[in-house]
Parts: structure tokens; C-alpha cells; sequence
């Protein structure tokens, strides 16, 4: 019994050994930032899953090279100085390999060659670069095809607006506010193919490569996998079957087929039942956000407020000097230096959902702290005169006489900012966080329906600001 207990322990640690050293390896989990707003190369499917060429690239090689990948949506730019700023492992966003970019960036070997085009209203009488002299030119913010455009622009004489999005830029076309767009000859393609009005009516011009990305001189490891799981997908044909699945011509029975499916899913509700789940998590989202903002933002605020209250000459000046600061930057300014500034500085991580804590209680907080302050001092001087008088001390004579009527004052404009704090959520998008407007830039760069998806969102923000503000009057008429 002794050795045959033996000889199985024995066996067992061999076995754990041989397998812990070779085949079995602790799998590694990296942060890559996309843009997932750039069908067929990263989208969000009716399901709410990221796909596309880069995303199943990507996991087929992460699969190939025993590691793990958290897709961070975050968009485009906001991807790009994520990775800078040490927040991203890598980016795998349609990116191409200018020699700018690789300044900063460590690229992988190229794993899609595309070209440029330009694109034009359907019923446009634009049919080459020619026609533009003295036109107006859409272009994506940060693109390859953007820095195409505009080094063709004083050739040719047209002046150029940029957008965020692809979809925008595709309106702003259509809707002939600009003549023409310049895109991705495949991402082109890929949107006129899903229904946007636009035409192609140029070659593929100055073809370039798409690379995944690094932080110079950092992830090297990372960057080494996926050159050798690039090499492997494209051995063993996985890499062409993904190629095929996006890039494929249908039959003209399968297009009829889609075309009529997807009718039903572009009416108002047909868009609503479809991505009911993902607005529902956006929603959700974006409440808990402005939930977890106001509290701290009225911790912040009421302390920052009563600073400016006391008989303290420093004690006001900073919070004058706080008030001022935070009211007066830019939130959006203030959410992209958190994000990727401090961390930058730092050299320490911050998550996005702290970030967007962060900024609405720095900039919410100065906005609270500044109706502490004149709620506490809107009260009759003669209140604390006449608390001093009868022996209070400044402190006994704020807490029992002067805060009860101030903060009378001040309730219905807690409300309201509880309501600013909402709406300003939408602008944390820009540092990927998945609130109602990340989730709605997502589901139009699957369908391009932006008209009918920013109707259903600003619908259901004016529901909740509408429960909100009948909060805040019945509230008012409460304290009156």
C-alpha cells in the first residue's frame, strides 16, 4: 500500500511539473484599447459582443499564444494617448503605420493593407479630386485617410471639418453640409454596403498598412506574440476565414435576405426592442455614475463651501482659488487630464470609472461649493450677530442658527445639480466609459441609424431630467 502511495504521489508531481513547465502556462491578461466605432475592423454585433477584423484577429491569436485580452472601448484617440500615458497595454484600432507614429509607437508586422478613397453624396456631381477646389471636405479626427486629405487640400483647393465619428462624418455628406469624406477603402465599402447614402468615386490612393501597436520600448513581449501568432493564423488559414467573414461578397439572395431582416431593425422600435439590453446597461451605467459623483461631489462641495465661510483669510482664498479652478475648466478638458495626465506624470493606473468619479467631484463639487457659500451667505448677517450676542461661539452659532437656514436655501439646488450631473456624464464617454452615449456611439457604428439611436437617448435622458425636475419643484414648494 506504502509504495503504491508512493509510486501515485509520485506520479502526480510529475505530472504537475511537466505540465506546469511546459504545455500548461499561466495565461497573462493585457488591456488593448480599440476603437469599436470602425465596422468591419471593431464593432459591436446585435448581440452587444465585440467583432470585427481586428477583434477576431486578435483573440485567434491570443488563443494561438496561450494570453488573455480585455478590449477596452474607449475610441480612437482616447485609445492612442491611453497608450502613451501607460493606461493601455496596446492598441488594435484600424491603426496605420505612419512614420509619425512610429516615433512613439512600436508596431507589429502589418496584418491588412488597405488605401484611401473619397466618397460623395449619392446624386453628387463630385467625380474626382478636381471638383473640389472651393468645397468643404468631412474628415475623422486622428485617421491615416484624415492626414491624406489634408495634405491634398491645398492642391486642390478645399477646406476641411472634423469629427469624432464615422458615422457623423457620413451626415455631414449626406445631409450635404460637406461635398465629400475620405475613408478606409474597406470601412468605405463596409458602410454603403450596411446603407449609407454615399458613393465611392476614387481608386484606392497611397495604400497603407494596419499594425498593432505598443508604447515605445515598452510591451515588448506582447508585441513579440502577436507577430508570432500573426504568423500562425495566416499558416493555418485562420487568418483568411476572419478576412473572408467581414470582407466576403454575398450572394445577391443572401443581401435581399439581410436587407429585408434589417429593415425591420432600423424602424424606431424594431432599434429599441433590438438593443433594449444595452441601452437598459447604459442607463444603469450612467446612474450609478451620477449617483457615486453627486455623493462625493457634496462631500467635497459642502467642505470647500463652509472654507469659504470662515474667518480665515487663507481658509477663503482657497476656496475661492478651488471654486475658480474647477468651474472654470472645461470638463471634458479635466476628464482627459485624469485619465491620461496624471498617469502620465505618475507613472500609476487609473481606472476610467474613478476617473469619471474624480472629475464630476472636482467640477460638480466646485459648482456645489460655490451655492454653499451663497446659501449660507444669502442669510441675514444679523442672525450670526445676534447668536454671538447671546454667548455662542462661531462654531455652535454656524451649526444651530445659520446652516438650518441656509441649507433651506440651498436644497432645490441640490436637485439641480444632481440634474447637471446627469447630463454631464455623456461628455465621460471620451474616456471610454460604457455609460447612454458610449452605448449609443457602439450601436450606430453597427447600423449607422444616427438619427433614429441619439432620438431614442435623448428620449429617455428627458424622461429621467423630466422625473428630476418634478422632484425638484414639488421639493421647492415643500420648503417654501
Amino acid at each position: 500500500m506504502k509504495k503504491k502511495l508512493f509510486l501515485i504521489l509520485s506520479s502526480l508531481c510529475a505530472f504537475l511539473f511537466l505540465f506546469g513547465n511546459g504545455t500548461i502556462k499561466a495565461e497573462k491578461t493585457y488591456q488593448i484599447g480599440t476603437d469599436v466605432t470602425y465596422p468591419p475592423f471593431e464593432f459591436a454585433n446585435k448581440n452587444n459582443q465585440y467583432v470585427g477584423i481586428d477583434i477576431d484577429i486578435l483573440k485567434a491569436i491570443a488563443k494561438e499564444e496561450n494570453f488573455k485580452v480585455n478590449i477596452k472601448a474607449v475610441g480612437f484617440n482616447a485609445a492612442v494617448q491611453s497608450l502613451q500615458s501607460g493606461q493601455l497595454d496596446g492598441v488594435m484600432a484600424g491603426m496605420a503605420m505612419t512614420d509619425e507614429r512610429k516615433v512613439k509607437f512600436d508596431f507589429s508586422d502589418p496584418y491588412y493593407k488597405t488605401g484611401f478613397v473619397m466618397a460623395v453624396a449619392k446624386n453628387s456631381k463630385i467625380n474626382s479630386l478636381d471638383d473640389l477646389r472651393g468645397k468643404r471636405v468631412a474628415l475623422k479626427t486622428g485617421t491615416a485617410a484624415a492626414d491624406y486629405a489634408n495634405s491634398l487640400k491645398d492642391k486642390y483647393g478645399f477646406t476641411t471639418v472634423t469629427f469624432d465619428d464615422s458615422d457623423n462624418m457620413y451626415n455631414d455628406v449626406v445631409n450635404g453640409n460637406s461635398v465629400a469624406c475620405f475613408e478606409d477603402d474597406p470601412v468605405m465599402q463596409y458602410a454603403i454596403k450596411t446603407g449609407t447614402k454615399l458613393k465611392i468615386v476614387t481608386k484606392p490612393a497611397q495604400g497603407g498598412y494596419y499594425g498593432f501597436a505598443v508604447a515605445k520600448g515598452k510591451n515588448q513581449e506582447l508585441l513579440k506574440k502577436f507577430n508570432a501568432g500573426l504568423k500562425k493564423i495566416k499558416a493555418n488559414g485562420e487568418y483568411q476565414k476572419i478576412i473572408n467573414r467581414y470582407l466576403s461578397t454575398k450572394t445577391v439572395s443572401e443581401q435581399k435576405s439581410a436587407k429585408s431582416s434589417s429593415n425591420s431593425e432600423r424602424t424606431f422600435w424594431g432599434l429599441l426592442k433590438q438593443n433594449r439590453q444595452a441601452l437598459l446597461q447604459g442607463l444603469g451605467e450612467t446612474i450609478y455614475l451620477t449617483i457615486v459623483g453627486i455623493f462625493f461631489a457634496t462631500i467635497f462641495g459642502i467642505i470647500v463651501g463652509l472654507l469659504g465661510i470662515v474667518p480665515n483669510k487663507f481658509a477663503r482664498g482657497l476656496s475661492t482659488t478651488i471654486i475658480y479652478i474647477f468651474r472654470g475648466m472645461p470638463l471634458l478638458v479635466l476628464a482627459l487630464f485624469i485619465y491620461n495626465g496624471l498617469p502620465t506624470l505618475t507613472g500609476v493606473k487609473i481606472p476610467a470609472f474613478i476617473a469619471g468619479v474624480i472629475t464630476l467631484t472636482l467640477n460638480e463639487g466646485a459648482y456645489t461649493a460655490a451655492f454653499v457659500k451663497g446659501g449660507i451667505e444669502s442669510v441675514d448677517k444679523g442672525q450670526m450677530e445676534a447668536a454671538r450676542s447671546l454667548g455662542m461661539p462661531f462654531g455652535k452659532a454656524m451649526r444651530k442658527v445659520i446652516l438650518p437656514q441656509g441649507i433651506k436655501l440651498m436644497i432645490p439646488s441640490f436637485v439641480n445639480q444632481f440634474i447637471i450631473t446627469l447630463k454631464d456624464t455623456s461628455i465621460l464617454s471620451i474616456i471610454g466609459i460604457l455609460e447612454l452615449t458610449q452605448t449609443g456611439k457602439i450601436i450606430i457604428a453597427r447600423n449607422l441609424e444616427g438619427f433614429k439611436v441619439w432620438t431614442i437617448i435623448a428620449l429617455i435622458y428627458l424622461i429621467i431630467i423630466t422625473l428630476l425636475t418634478w422632484l425638484s419643484n414639488y421639493v421647492q414648494k415643500k420648503m417654501k
